[in-house]
């Protein structure tokens, strides 16, 4: 059984033997949330598709506005699991248990962090190019003797954006510190949704770690307690927190989707407050009825209804999570907490997710934009894949050397030379990708 007194550690990885207190107002945990919101990867998401293409006229999420929106309603799930738990446990009011909502949050701001331009087209456009793509001759021996182990080969073929947020997170990239961004234990296991290796991940792609970081996960693993399920392949039962940092992201997304949908005429004004209302029994429908005769701006009744819907789904969540303590601290709990709500707004929530897969994520505009983005990504891994294991062309250098010095792709072996090639690629903004796109096709040329 994991408890909450080792669940929550404030050391951080990379700096163990460096471990001090510091006399300042904040607590670790929120240095780890300011740590990430003045990094250069967290700010990158501003120019990253969430679901429709970057905004034109009307402005929708991306994925930096959505890690904001993710890490508010964690923050609120986190305090009031916090304080529900000490209400029965009030022994724990010394520990770090109170600072849950902290740490929640930041895992929040964290958890999209490696994923790659153009939304999740773009994992599988990567995955894909190694599975079905030009890459499978990676598969077999190189003529140089060199080939990638069975694991290797299982992490490019279900290449996944959890386990690149993990890797950008504890991974030392050249000239840079060790331990990466050296957040709290804690916060590291909370984003790691799929804590187990690539050759579990079976026809889903979802898994936690690379090979490269499967020691560090075990590291912390090990340090916070969690339940180790299996060693060969590695695999550990989820951080509790875990589950609060995914039904923050499954309210914010299905919500937020709905709005945008909304704002960009896909779904009318009807069908919307239709979905948004059928979360509520006929009281509270009323009273957002009277709340609409006061404010009779749409946009505003939309977002009212909204935030309403919000805060339900957070007390859902909330309760769910209270209710299962035991079996989440054995790592016997099942599925997420939004699959476990009550009746009636889990009918809402699954009618809203069957119309965003009919009406949103099929559009004509989110299609055009993971077909461009496929597109895209296939090219560029395409001509940097080849250059990396052909680095004695001419065109090949040329490509290397535009690649920043913080990725290692010269590395001795095959492997971290891929690696190193999809750490710049995923690293990449829409518009970063889409220009180096045109400019490697002679479409743009730099100013002359």
């Amino acid at each position: 059984m994991m408890n909450w007194n080792q669940l929550i550690s404030a050391k951080r990885f990379g700096m163990e033997e460096f471990h001090e207190e510091r006399q300042e107002n904040r607590s670790e945990f929120q240095r780890d949330y300011d740590r990430l919101i003045f990094s250069a990867p967290f700010r990158r998401l501003q120019n990253k598709t969430q679901v429709f293409p970057l905004p034109g006229s009307i402005f929708v999420h991306n994925r930096l506005t959505h890690s904001l929106e993710v890490s508010c309603v964690g923050r609120s799930l986190g305090n009031d699991v916090a304080k529900a738990i000490l209400q029965r446990q009030p022994e724990l009011q010394e520990s770090f248990l109170p600072e849950i909502g902290s740490i929640v949050s930041a895992a929040c701001l964290a958890h999209d962090l490696g994923n790659p331009p153009f939304g999740h087209s773009g994992e599988r456009a990567i995955s894909t190019f190694f599975s079905e793509g030009k890459g499978l001759r990676l598969k077999e021996k190189q003529p140089d003797g060199e080939q990638l182990s069975a694991m290797e080969w299982e992490d490019l073929t279900h290449f996944e954006g959890n386990a690149n947020a993990f890797r950008i997170l504890t991974h030392q990239f050249e000239g840079r510190r060790k331990g990466g961004f050296v957040l709290t234990y804690t916060t590291l296991a909370s984003i790691v949704k799929y804590p187990f290796s690539s050759s579990l991940a079976g026809k889903k792609s979802k898994f936690g770690f690379f090979v490269s970081e499967e020691d560090s996960f075990h590291k912390i693993a090990t340090e916070l307690g969690l339940t180790l399920l299996n060693e060969h392949p590695l695999k550990y039962a989820r951080h509790p927190l875990v589950y609060l940092v995914e039904a923050a992201d499954d309210i914010c997304y299905q919500m937020m989707d709905i709005e945008d949908a909304h704002k960009l005429k896909i779904l009318t004004t009807e069908e919307t407050k239709e979905l948004l209302m059928a979360y509520f029994d006929e009281k509270r429908q009323e009273h957002l009825r009277k709340t609409f005769r006061i404010v009779n701006d749409t946009n505003e009744q939309i977002a009212y209804l909204r935030s309403s819907v919000i805060g339900l789904l957070i007390r859902e969540c909330t309760r769910v999570f209270l209710e299962h303590e035991q079996e989440i601290l054995s790592g016997t709990f099942e599925g997420t907490l939004v699959k476990h709500i009550s009746e009636r707004p889990a009918g809402a929530y699954k009618h809203c997710a069957e119309i965003s897969l009919k009406k949103i994520y099929r559009s004509r505009d989110v299609l055009d934009i993971e077909l461009a983005g496929f597109r895209v990504i296939s090219t560029l891994l395409e001509l940097m894949i080849d250059a990396v294991t052909s680095p004695e062309k001419a065109y090949s250098e040329l490509l290397i050397n535009r690649v920043s010095s913080q990725y290692n792709i010269k590395a001795p072996a095959l492997y971290e030379r891929i690696q190193a090639v999809l750490d710049y690629i995923s690293g990449m903004t829409d518009v970063f990708a889409l220009d180096l796109y045109r400019k490697i096709n002679g479409n743009s040329l730099p100013a002359v």
